[in-house]
């Protein structure tokens, strides 16, 4: 059934927050490029909100309880926040996930080298990619350098506008017969994806330095500049990602371009609906995690504890701490897993099934299920939590629309929901279509951010 296009029932009172919150988005997408850095702007706009640390208020001996705002990182790269309700914790809460990693470069441990008077840094890509898709592009590094005397150092090159930029460079069309006639998966291969960053020799070194005099003056900026030596990129976690700022896109300027929207788009909208919030009923969280990309992996993704012992820290604060309570609350939790969906591309038509397909500027997406060679890793969500999930938006008229993934064998995807589902809880996917998925730059409709902020904040009121 085709749903209509949200931007026919917008007023001009609608056009007005609408672009204030795309604004907000833009801001969060140009100082969140990395983990940390999303964690340290959440962090930031909860704390303005009223949101204080949890470790801190149990530090300091003091108790949780209805109306209070907490919130929870681990290894700044995952954070739980709660809006504390009038029911009892062991009711469940309702809790809105998204994930804050994206597919990037990441430096290897051994990084630097030179070869013929050009110094590079090797890279390993994390998540899904189109490898081709990221070589002749103007590329920034972030992140952090962690120093063997415990100092950690940022690390944003790329960014401002006098900065320099980091570059990968692609073969000469001239010379590239070869290159155009493999498969676009073998164009461009993993260990050609080197970063260039130098050309320049640096004057009057030793003869046993002389052959890396190109490696040996990037040593020399990074150790004026940061106060880091080569060893230290051992234990560094520094990310190439596309340079520049997110921006308005279309001569309308009804869509946005930027690099991270997965999932970033669905991350920031359920912060905004938590920082909404006003004294909920039924206790109000947002979720969002790391690893997402690489199977939810570690110490900071879905798989871990983090929630768990979270949740855990929250009852026991509360003084109403018991294993069995403990399950009881997260199985009595209705979840909404916020992640993107395929926005449907005429110039692709041939990969989606146009009457279950997400497009732009329809709103927010369920997705019943995901997964890919007969719903492979997907949680399916029960039809009853889709019909109430259905009902919270129509009465909250929030415009939304149901998808799959693509064409049935074309493809797929995974996301949290599975995990979370684990516990016993509802869960179903719901976020935001995205078109060029996973490449440096996406492209999202501010009408779908706008709907999926107005969902987020209607599920956290009435689940």
């Amino acid at each position: 059934m085709e749903r209509p296009n949200a931007w026919l029932t917008y007023s001009d009172a609608d056009m007005q927050d609408l672009e204030t919150v795309a604004k907000k988005y833009r801001h969060f997408l140009n100082v969140g490029k990395t983990e940390r850095e999303c964690i340290t702007q959440i962090v930031k706009e909860a704390e303005e909100a009223g949101y204080v640390s949890l470790e801190e208020k149990v530090k300091n001996g003091e108790d949780l309880k209805a109306g209070d705002k907490v919130y929870q990182v681990g290894m700044q790269k995952i954070i739980a926040l709660y809006h504390i309700g009038e029911d009892d914790l062991a009711e469940g809460m309702n809790i809105l996930c998204a994930h804050i990693d994206s597919p990037r470069l990441d430096i290897k441990q051994n990084p630097l080298y030179e070869d013929t008077d050009l110094a590079y840094l090797d890279t390993h890509y994390y998540g899904g990619v189109k490898k081709y898709q990221w070589v002749a592009l103007p590329m920034a590094m972030h992140g952090v350098i962690a120093k063997k005397d415990g100092t950690v150092v940022n690390v944003t090159i790329g960014e401002d506008e006098d900065d320099p930029v980091v570059y990968i460079t692609d073969l000469l069309i001239h010379l590239a017969g070869q290159q155009m006639a493999k498969k676009a998966s073998e164009a461009v291969e993993g260990e050609k994806l080197d970063i260039l960053i130098g050309s320049q020799p640096l004057k009057d070194l030793p003869d046993d330095k002389k052959k890396e005099a190109v490696k040996e003056n990037v040593l020399r900026i990074l150790n004026e500049k940061y106060g880091v030596e080569e060893e230290d990129f051992l234990s560094a976690e520094l990310e190439i990602v596309p340079a520049g700022k997110a921006r308005d896109c279309g001569l309308d300027r009804s869509m946005i371009a930027g690099y991270g929207q997965d999932d970033r788009v669905c991350a920031y909208t359920s912060l905004l609906a938590l920082l909404e919030m006003e004294a909920p009923k039924r206790t109000s969280c947002c979720l969002l995690v790391d690893k997402e990309e690489i199977g939810s992996v570690g110490a900071t993704g879905m798989q871990s504890h983090f929630f768990e012992n979270s949740v855990a820290e929250v009852l026991d604060a509360m003084g109403q701490y018991s294993d069995l309570r403990l399950r009881k609350a997260l199985k009595h939790s209705s979840m909404l897993s916020s992640d993107v969906s395929a926005g449907y591309d005429p110039a692709f038509a041939e990969a989606f099934e146009k009457k279950n397909s997400a497009y732009l500027g329809r709103g927010i997406v369920l997705n019943k299920f995901t997964g890919a060679r007969g719903k492979s890793g997907s949680n399916d969500a029960n039809a009853e939590y889709v019909a109430r999930v259905r009902r919270i938006f129509d009465d909250h008229k929030v415009c939304f629309q149901t998808a799959e993934l693509g064409k049935v064998d074309v493809g797929g995807g995974g996301t949290i929901a599975f995990i979370a589902a684990l516990y016993g809880m509802e869960v179903i996917d719901s976020g935001v279509s995205v078109l060029s998925m996973h490449a440096p730059w996406e492209v999202t409709s501010k009408a779908d951010v706008y709907e999926a902020k107005k969902a987020y904040k209607a599920f956290l009121l009435d689940a």
